[in-house]
């Protein structure tokens, strides 16, 4: 029994981790996800800003005004590449968090197989058990009406 009750144990602690492996696993999604709408808003800005500079160079520019979008745009660039870094780190993370969330559960699905294993070669014993007392109860019950 205490067998059994430490398999348990283990099983608990095994799901536990796992649950919160799934859920740092979740978060990382989550900050991936954010981080990708990031990026694509600033695509998109740099790419309104971009057609404003062409749409603003038509009808003329100022030089200061020109050197101005230039600037911003070179600044949306900028914050581009470094959004694109902190994708690729967050992207880095995520594959550790899945790395380790599929680790934790191998080990509760080991846990769960040895579980699974002792109840069956338990059943088995009490079945062989069970056989014996019938056969003997029916030896029994045969001498009892032999005699």
């Amino acid at each position: 029994m205490a067998k059994s009750s430490t398999l348990n144990m283990l099983i608990d602690m095994a799901r536990n981790d796992t649950d919160e492996a799934a859920r740092e696993l979740a978060k990382l999604v989550k900050a991936r996800h954010d981080a990708q709408q990031q990026l694509d808003a600033l695509h998109s800005y740099r790419k309104d800003y971009a057609e404003r500079l062409q749409e603003e160079s038509k009808s003329g520019l100022t030089a200061s005004n020109y050197h101005n979008f230039r600037q911003f745009i070179a600044t949306l660039d900028d914050a581009i590449s470094q959004q694109n870094k902190i994708l690729e780190q967050l992207d880095a993370r995520l594959q550790q968090g899945r790395d380790a969330w599929q680790a934790e559960k191998r080990r509760l699905n080991s846990y769960e197989t040895l579980q699974t294993r002792r109840l069956r070669d338990q059943a088995v014993i009490e079945a062989r058990r069970e056989q014996r007392l019938n056969d003997e109860m029916s030896a029994r019950g045969r001498r009892g009406l032999v005699r």
